[in-house]
């Protein structure tokens, strides 16, 4: 059941709620609030994904939509448009999208506040376009966990240097979750090679986070040195770790199906296929505690993911730009290798 709902309130979106629920006979408890901050752009992605995991997790999914205007008078105007979804495609759980227009785009906490279901976890998504510091953001206060994706910045690597700096528990990032299936396939061959490993090797896409975050992760747990080198992808093509009896190595080079090797014992094939934005959701869902391992792995690697902006070119002498390329590469070897994207 749809119900439209122009130039209302959020009393109103409740009442139409209860009674959408009424009419469709809906009495599945949900189990959380997933509130997904998002532009008219990107809303219909975001919104399938989210829908397709509350098939796992029913939920009250709270779609806000800004759209302050473009013109003078837009901008100053404040109307709340909203559409009420029950049933149907929803499936088990609640969707109301919300459209904030006007000066009203800047008090987005003040609208989801109300529409909240009573003593029911908090989960805040940005599928984009996320805050500088999404716990200390208004709705992200309202929230238990915070969901952010590094992978749709402009530069990924560099956000995740940002959130390493910002990280408060309940932050997580999707370029985290996308690594799940590479920790755990490689925790364990782990367990099984009981060697002493003495270096490491990530190969996957240049400006990939989810490549970095894994070599971060290894480099903090084994407190070994990573090399990160670049490929053609797609996404993370291969990890290899070398130890005293060989190179335990983990190769997935058409982001399907990837192949364990692992000394004096037979190759394994492994299902390692790039999951899509509703299996990466609904594995956030699953949990609501601080993810103290995502904090360790982004903060290890601080000075790395946040590298300082490109020096301005020097006008004389002739030679000074060799001279500061020594020395910025001696400072990224002090710093525990090269940039971020780039082989090390």
């Amino acid at each position: 059941m749809n119900i439209d709902l122009t130039d209302t309130t959020s009393s109103q979106i409740n009442a139409a709620l209860v009674q959408a629920r009424r009419a469709v006979g809906s009495a599945v408890g949900m189990v959380l609030t997933l509130v997904i901050v998002t532009d008219e752009g990107n809303h219909y992605d975001a919104l399938k994904a989210a829908s397709e995991a509350s098939k796992e997790h029913p939920s009250r999914i709270l779609v806000v939509i800004k759209r302050p205007g473009r013109s003078p008078r837009d901008r100053a105007g404040a109307r709340l448009d909203a559409e009420v979804r029950v049933g149907g495609d929803v499936g088990n759980g609640e969707t109301v999208l919300l459209r904030l227009h006007g000066e009203l785009a800047a008090h987005a906490y003040s609208v989801v506040l109300p529409l909240l279901l009573p003593d029911a976890p908090v989960v805040v998504w940005w599928p984009e376009d996320a805050p500088g510091s999404p716990a200390e953001d208004l709705l992200g206060t309202l929230a238990q966990r915070r969901i952010t994706d590094a992978a749709a910045n402009e530069d990924p690597v560099s956000a995740l240097g940002t959130r390493a700096e910002v990280y408060a528990p309940g932050d997580t990032d999707l370029a985290w979750t996308r690594i799940t299936p590479w920790r755990s396939v490689l925790a364990a061959a782990l367990d099984q090679k009981h060697s002493k490993i003495s270096s490491a090797e990530v190969e996957g896409e240049e400006y990939n986070p989810s490549t970095e975050l894994l070599a971060l992760w290894l480099a903090e747990r084994l407190a070994v040195p990573v090399e990160r080198v670049v490929s053609q992808g797609p996404g993370i093509t291969a990890v290899r770790l070398s130890t005293e009896d060989g190179v335990i190595c983990l190769d997935r080079p058409d982001g399907s199906l990837a192949t364990l090797a692992v000394p004096g014992q037979p190759d394994r094939h492994v299902a390692l296929h790039r999951r899509s934005t509703a299996e990466l959701i609904a594995e956030e869902l699953r949990r609501l505690d601080p993810d103290e391992a995502y904090a360790q792995a982004v903060r290890h690697g601080l000075r790395r993911l946040h590298s300082p902006p490109p020096a301005a070119a020097p006008t004389a002498p002739p030679k000074a730009p060799a001279k500061a390329a020594k020395k910025g590469a001696a400072t990224a070897e002090r710093a525990g290798g090269k940039q971020p994207g780039k082989a090390s």
